[in-house]
């Protein structure tokens, strides 16, 4: 990789390390206070992460305004979006997957990959069980089309 190309990894490396370090601020990397969120039903429901959504939606507002303004990213040849914009039925299953993962564990993806900064059992177990339904998803299902 030359030096001009280390300005995209170096950019990329920066950003993901805000994001991470936004998501343990914000406690997203704590399963006990998602929990806490989701469980609106037993009277003990923790609304703080309702201000990190909230947060979240307000900072990418904007950015989906610009990106539908630019003719292509700064530090890409073109917008790397969904070709599918079609709501079907693998698309709601990966939701309602993705959604009873969260709600059974307390974490999703980008939260889990940040509290591997803490090295908790938990959290290595989860992303070894994330990565194990990535590759079995690309060896069963993905072959076989949608």
């Amino acid at each position: 990789m030359t030096d001009g190309n280390l300005f995209r990894p170096a950019v990329s490396l920066l950003a993901g390390m805000i994001f991470g370090l936004g998501l343990a601020i914000s406690g997203m990397i704590d399963p006990a206070r998602v929990l806490g969120f989701l469980d609106v039903a037993s009277g003990h429901w923790d609304p703080s992460l309702v201000f990190v959504l909230a947060g979240a939606v307000l900072v990418a507002i904007p950015g989906v305004f610009l990106q539908r303004r630019l003719s292509r990213p700064w530090l890409d040849e073109r917008f790397h979006l969904p070709a599918k914009t079609r709501i079907d039925r693998p698309l709601l299953l990966g939701a309602l997957l993705f959604g009873v993962g969260w709600g059974l564990a307390g974490f999703c993806p980008g939260p889990a990959i940040a509290a591997l900064s803490t090295a908790r059992p938990v959290v290595l177990l989860f992303v070894a069980a994330m990565i194990l339904g990535m590759l079995a998803w690309s060896r069963l299902v993905a072959r076989a089309g949608d």
